[in-house]
């Protein structure tokens, strides 16, 4: 299983968007699949349902942050260098899908009840958000693979 079938499975499996992102990457981060998937459990539906940036771009952005980010002090070269691949993931993610916002890529508003049930009605999440998943997850790749240098 590649890693975006990995994620589109984990999706389907009710995990949210962010979880699927970010569980598909876990072998290179070293890290289980439960640490993975409990990290970015509040990160779906663009930060805690509240339909800000979409969660397959907040877990693509952990995983970048995770495998190049600043964690000894001084370090500011890798905290260049994770802004960059951020906003060159950001930039791409927007190419492909028209925006990062989770509220204008899926249409419905998430933080009423009529909102949810009318993007349950129209199948939002399977149509669209799965669509998220995988362009997230394969962008991810390239810019891991290239930039990042992992195998």
């Amino acid at each position: 299983m590649n890693r975006s079938e990995k994620a589109l499975h984990f999706y389907s499996e009710g995990f949210n968007c962010a979880q699927s992102v970010i569980v598909s990457f876990a072998d290179i981060m070293n890290i289980d699949e439960e640490t993975a998937l409990r990290l970015a459990s509040g990160f779906g539906g663009g930060m805690g349902r509240m339909q800000g940036t979409c969660g397959s771009v907040t877990g693509a952005y952990m995983v970048i942050g995770y495998l190049r980010g600043k964690y000894k002090q001084g370090d500011d070269e890798a905290k260049e260098i994770t802004n960059q691949l951020i906003q060159d993931f950001s930039r791409e993610f927007a190419k492909l899908n028209g925006t990062i916002n989770c509220k204008a890529l899926i249409s419905f508003d998430l933080n009423t009840p009529e909102g949810r049930e009318e993007a349950n009605r129209a199948d939002v999440f399977n149509r669209k958000c799965s669509l998220f998943v995988k362009s997230a997850v394969e962008l991810l790749e390239k810019i891991i693979f290239k930039e990042v240098k992992l195998s």
